[in-house]
């Protein structure tokens, strides 16, 4: 693991990050806001991971291991959060909701223009007074951790194309369904439908990224018609797989 110091040198960051590069597992004493300005950025932690697109920032608090993989050419804006502003947050990682406002903010923070202390300590209240209104979004994707539950998602990431029921994952990695529904509830915090749902809107943003087609998506990601996929993507993600696709540009 490594510990980043950026912060005791520098209040505000930007990274260009290429598609698929990753940073090393690292923690940071501060807690701090990672606004992907132009394409996809996951944020991977042993309890699962989160993905915020442009119109989301990722709130990571202080201290939390983590790392960041980014999904096309991704322009990575950090701020950190002193520790009496990031009490405002919640205390633990998130994605949520930006705004016009808050964009702008960030933007404005990890732009080339030098601040003096009064005008960053301003600009980050009004960064934290926009994301507390629109709270957490569900782009967060929980890690199980027991052996039976990683064997039925490895087999779901495997093929998302085919949708298979619970009844037959349990058949297939000797376990009921009964016990593995309770257990998705008990380690993930949704049922089984649900965070299959989530993976899907997850490797929806990812292909979408990549430039694949609505069509072509909405089939590999196993929704029965691109309909459907627009209906679900839209609700968790606050655009359109088109308008979201073009965002990317």
């Amino acid at each position: 693991m490594n510990k980043f110091s950026h912060e005791s040198l520098s209040p505000e960051l930007i990274h260009l990050l290429g598609h698929d590069e990753r940073t090393p597992a690292h923690t940071h004493a501060l807690g701090h806001l990672v606004y992907p300005a132009t394409g996809v950025l996951s944020l991977v932690t042993r309890d699962g991971s989160w993905i915020a697109p442009s119109n989301r920032v990722v709130w990571v608090p202080a201290e939390f291991e983590h790392q960041h993989r980014a999904h096309g050419a991704t322009d990575m804006r950090v701020v950190f959060l002193p520790e009496s502003m990031a009490t405002s947050l919640v205390p633990h990682p998130a994605v949520l909701a930006t705004t016009p406002l808050a964009r702008e903010a960030m933007l404005a923070l990890t732009g080339p223009r030098r601040r003096e202390k009064e005008s960053t300590e301003r600009l980050r209240l009004v960064v934290i007074d926009e994301l507390s209104a629109t709270g957490e979004q569900p782009l967060h994707l929980p890690e199980p951790h027991d052996d039976r539950l990683l064997a039925v998602t490895k087999l779901v990431e495997e093929d998302l194309s085919t949708p298979v029921s619970l009844a037959e994952l349990g058949h297939r990695v000797g376990a009921s369904e009964r016990t593995l529904s309770r257990l998705f509830q008990q380690e993930t915090g949704m049922t089984f439908r649900q965070w299959r749902a989530e993976l899907r809107v997850h490797r929806a943003l990812l292909r979408l990224a990549d430039g694949m087609s609505v069509y072509d998506t909405a089939a590999e990601c196993g929704w029965a018609n691109p309909g459907s996929f627009i209906l679900a993507f839209t609700s968790l993600v606050g655009m359109s797989p088109g308008k979201y696709q073009q965002s990317l540009v």
